[in-house]
């Protein structure tokens, strides 16, 4: 009997008249990779590269917006212009060519969005109710407004229809349509208000029908709604089965299963659960919805392995299971399963980079693959060299050296990787001594895999020279040594400071009063105040930040937060510490605050700093003379993933290249995207 009659993942499913090839599905969600509201090559190809890769059915446009009073919150895409029509065409085209179905998921954000974006129109809301996360104050709708909202849902669908997708899904949990049933953002009394559930349910069952009757018999009409927000006053679950009862009579085909609430960082945190939080944690609440309805199930929310996927369809939890952030970090998770290769999926770690960018205003990007949301210029398989095969050296088994040995073995070189420690993983495995971070290893796990797969040599506690590299007659040389903490940016005192390495890592203990001065404004700050905090020593967070830790997006901070009011951390913003020195046994401390151009002085016990990284460089300018390039890197052949042709000293004998923070003092993506664009052409 084959694999595939016996994995419950890989059974076909027919899902109104479409017949998807397997269970696995990666559902809505807006990557931002839109350009002016329409998905075109760029959105297309991350959407192709799932469907070469095995999956079911992708999801497209999380959040699609049906009317211009709806302005896109993170790029989503423009579905009420009829311009989008070729486009989703050309879409549809290229993921049934791999034999994926495709479907779009269509809503109106209501107050979920932005008062200053767009047309500028007023955002709407069953009532003038704020939302926290996007502070709007929206204007009560009227019945002219619900009814151009029910006409606008019909035309987005018959759009998506006349496109040749094979469905759509009604976005229901903290936009317009559940706004109306849910008691937290319902506060009418009229015939729209909370005085029965038919009241509540009046406008969304008006779209509801008016989109089925778009859609025609044979079109998929699906709904992503939250049949409980978990939060006090909020939709509870007998109401939330009852509405989702309701609208299957109405003519939804399918449900996709949420449980909780987004209008706020900490609750969407929960919806979205990053590392360091239970696997599949709303599964079994998905299990009951299903046997309450009569339509098929689907579900998502940190199913980000594939034996947690296997056990939610083997054992009937649900129909249809989502691995959407799996699906980031991996898009051919299927096919590797059906080849055999399970233990070669490139792991979700949960960090979710990919939302973090998206809250900054970015596009998404998966922490350790470099391909995703690049596939227009950059493959997820690393092509074997077309030359013959080179000795590449490669100094230091961070996430940048490891890539870079990992992609210059795929392309058939003999590679030999040096490392001081006696582990691999560089500055990973500090972040992973937190325990909420600990997945981050995975990260390097994975990539040791690979390399052992490939027969690379890595030479763990071995401190590298130039004599050791030169002795392995090399043609490539990276230097991937990483950095070391910068203190260097006191005034005075840098020798009486820790740094957050030396709390990680436990070299040092914390000690009475603790000030942690962060001036990254990235996670390592956070870990190490969060580290200290749990021994239960005072710490007090000072920044020169106007916000805690701007780099860290909302999916991610509430965490930490929650850490740090558990634990009475005192937070300082907008002063910087610029001097530290010895005061009575104890250290006085500059602040200064640069808005009142005023300095002043606190006692405290110890001072822990975060300021980033210096390279550690040394061996990287040791090497120059004798490379070919002098160490000089074509950056337009790097952005352009071409060759490095570039020849300055022609007696040379290696061409010699430095990535990640041997380079500068940057971030897990931005090492693995150094080694991968330049170690994918050498």
């Amino acid at each position: 009997m084959s694999h595939q009659l016996i994995d419950p993942l890989l059974q076909p499913f027919t899902l109104k008249n479409v017949t998807l090839r397997n269970r696995v599905v990666s559902t809505s969600h807006e990557p931002s990779y839109t350009e002016e509201g329409m998905p075109k090559r760029r959105y297309r190809l991350y959407h192709e590269e799932k469907a070469k890769g095995g999956l079911g059915l992708t999801m497209i446009g999380g959040s699609a917006v049906v009317a211009p009073d709806s302005p896109a919150a993170f790029g989503n895409l423009h579905v009420y212009k009829d311009e989008i029509v070729p486009w989703f065409r050309e879409l549809a085209y290229g993921v049934h060519e791999h034999g994926a179905a495709v479907m779009c998921q269509i809503t109106h954000l209501g107050r979920r969005t932005s008062n200053y974006d767009g047309d500028w129109l007023p955002v709407i809301a069953p009532s003038p109710i704020r939302e926290p996360a996007h502070r709007s104050f929206p204007k009560a709708a009227e019945e002219w407004d619900m009814d151009r909202i029910v006409r606008a849902y019909a035309d987005a669908t018959e759009r998506c229809r006349e496109a040749g997708l094979d469905g759509i899904e009604l976005e229901a949990y903290t936009h317009l349509l559940d706004s109306f049933w849910s008691p937290l953002t319902n506060h009418r009394d009229d015939e729209y208000g909370m005085a029965s559930l038919e009241d509540r349910l009046r406008f969304p069952l008006r779209v509801i029908r008016a989109v089925r009757e778009a859609a025609g018999p044979d079109f998929a009409v699906g709904i992503r709604m939250s049949l409980d927000e978990d939060m006090p006053g909020g939709l509870q679950w007998d109401d939330g089965v009852a509405i989702a009862q309701r609208v299957v009579e109405e003519g939804v085909d399918f449900i996709s299963v949420i449980k909780g609430y987004m209008a706020s960082d900490e609750a969407l945190s929960r919806v979205i659960p990053p590392m360091g939080t239970p696997v599949a944690p709303h599964l079994e609440f998905a299990g009951a919805v299903k046997q309450a309805v009569s339509v098929p199930v689907m579900h998502a929310s940190r199913i980000n392995d594939v034996a947690t996927a296997r056990h939610a369809i083997r054992d009937g939890l649900v129909d249809l299971v989502g691995m959407t952030r799996a699906h980031i970090a991996d898009p051919h998770i299927v096919a590797k399963i059906q080849a055999g290769q399970e233990d070669r999926i490139r792991p979700c770690v949960g960090a979710s980079y990919c939302l973090d960018e998206i809250y900054q205003n970015r596009d998404a990007k998966c922490v350790h693959n470099p391909s995703t949301g690049r596939e227009d210029r950059i493959p997820h398989d690393v092509p074997a060299a077309t030359s013959p095969a080179k000795t590449a050296v490669v100094v230091g088994a961070g996430p940048a050296g490891l890539e870079a040995a990992r992609v210059l073995a795929e392309r058939g070189h003999r590679v030999v990787v040096f490392e001081a420690a006696d582990a691999a993983g560089g500055q990973i495995r500090l972040a992973a001594s937190s325990p909420r971070r600990r997945d981050l290893i995975s990260i390097v796990e994975w990539r040791l895999d690979e390399c052992k797969r490939l027969d690379v040599d890595i030479r763990t506690s071995t401190y590298a020279e130039s004599d050791d590299i030169l002795a392995e007659n090399p043609d490539i040389v990276v230097i991937a040594t990483g950095g070391m903490p910068n203190n260097e940016f006191l005034a005075e005192g840098s020798a009486l400071v820790t740094d957050a390495w030396d709390i990680l890592c436990g070299a040092v203990r914390p000690r009475g009063e603790v000030m942690f001065y962060d001036d990254n404004g990235g996670h390592p700050g956070l870990d190490a105040t969060e580290m200290i905090a749990r021994t239960g020593t005072p710490v007090e967070f000072v920044t020169p930040e106007r916000t805690l830790a701007p780099d860290v997006g909302g999916v991610n901070y509430p965490g930490y937060f929650k850490v740090f009011a558990e634990h009475d951390v005192r937070v300082t913003l907008n002063e910087r510490v610029t001097g530290v020195r010895r005061k009575d046994g104890r250290l006085e401390v500059d602040l200064y605050n640069e808005y009142a151009h005023a300095t002043r002085q606190r006692v405290v016990d110890q001072v822990v700093v975060e300021h980033g990284t210096l390279p550690l460089d040394d061996l990287y300018f040791e090497l120059v003379p004798g490379s070919t390039n002098l160490g000089e890197v074509d950056q337009q052949a790097l952005i352009d993933v071409q060759p490095q042709e570039v020849t300055r000293n022609p007696e040379g004998g290696y061409q010699l290249f430095r990535i990640g923070d041997a380079v500068a003092s940057r971030n897990i993506h931005a090492a693995v995207y150094d080694a991968f664009r330049l170690c994918l052409v050498l």
